[in-house]
């Protein structure tokens, strides 16, 4: 069994509890509040920013120029489609994203990747990324599938997927496959995986809550 099998395998929890979220069933039925989209989407734009930094530091780390040109790749793409998605709906809303505070989650979720990113091993900077992609890939297959009866829903969903992403994701996880790890390393990618994944889940939670730091920043 493949080394991302066995990290998919250990995540299945965490990927049925996403599905079974509250927010993914209210985006596909179309009973969601406006209110929580919109924090997500506000939230979305602040975790590229820093998501974009943390694979220029990937791309820096990389020792296969392949790799280098990846996340070089990736960084583009997360800058240019976002940013049309995210400008078409601050538009509609009339928000200014940079005036609306970072989330206490996606603080936490941010600071957790950058930290690795830059003060662990290139193979550990990629295992704690990866289940952004993975799960991105995953949860739009679902989204895609089921759709939206909400037109605003709707064109976000349509955003997800595609063959090229997929392509991309793909070759991220060729990348963690192709690490020859001893088993504490092995350990490590493990704990990243997993509790990115967690961060995953707590993302669309903490949208769906609203949530807010107890006091003003």
């Amino acid at each position: 069994m493949s080394r991302s099998q066995v990290l998919w395998d250990e995540i299945k929890d965490i990927y049925q509890g996403i599905l079974s979220h509250p927010f993914i069933q209210g985006l596909t039925d179309g009973t969601l509040e406006e209110e929580k989209f919109k924090y997500y989407i506000v939230q979305d734009y602040h975790y590229l920013k820093s998501f974009s930094r943390a694979l220029a530091v990937l791309s820096a780390k990389a020792l296969e120029q392949e790799q280098t040109l990846l996340f070089a790749t990736h960084i583009t793409h997360a800058m240019e489609v976002e940013k049309e998605l995210h400008k078409y709906f601050f538009s509609e809303w009339k928000i200014d994203p940079e005036k609306v505070e970072i989330s206490p989650t996606n603080l936490l979720y941010t600071s957790y990747i950058t930290s690795v990113v830059f003060s662990r091993p290139y193979y550990e900077g990629v295992s704690a990324v990866l289940p952004c992609y993975w799960i991105y890939m995953e949860v739009g297959k679902e989204l895609v599938k089921k759709g939206s009866p909400n037109k605003l829903y709707q064109r976000w969903i349509e955003t997800y997927g595609g063959e090229e992403y997929e392509k991309g994701v793909k070759a991220v996880i060729d990348i963690v496959n192709s690490f020859e790890l001893t088993h504490e390393q092995e350990l490590e990618v493990k704990r990243h995986f997993r509790l990115a994944s967690m961060f995953e889940f707590m993302f669309w939670d903490s949208a769906y809550k609203m949530e807010k730091f107890p006091f003003k920043l």
